[in-house]
């Protein structure tokens, strides 16, 4: 699982990210806590995934402006 936290463009976040597969990680979104948004991943490297979330993220216009953090959990 990894968590995004950002307060900004969550809904962006996870229309970019949920159902998606992206250099061979699936991620799935599970619930929001406050700020958080957490995915299931089809990878036991939550590491490597945060690291393809975020990268992810930044290739969007939105998202080189944007704060968020991207973690393995």
């Amino acid at each position: 699982m990894i968590e995004i936290s950002s307060a900004m463009q969550q809904d962006a976040i996870k229309e970019l990210l949920d159902g998606k597969e992206i250099d061979g990680v699936t991620f799935n979104f599970e619930k929001k806590q406050g700020i958080k948004l957490l995915f299931n991943i089809s990878t036991d490297d939550v590491d490597a995934a945060a690291k393809i979330a975020k990268e992810a993220i930044k290739e969007e216009a939105w998202g080189k402006v944007l704060y968020f953090q991207a973690i393995g959990k």
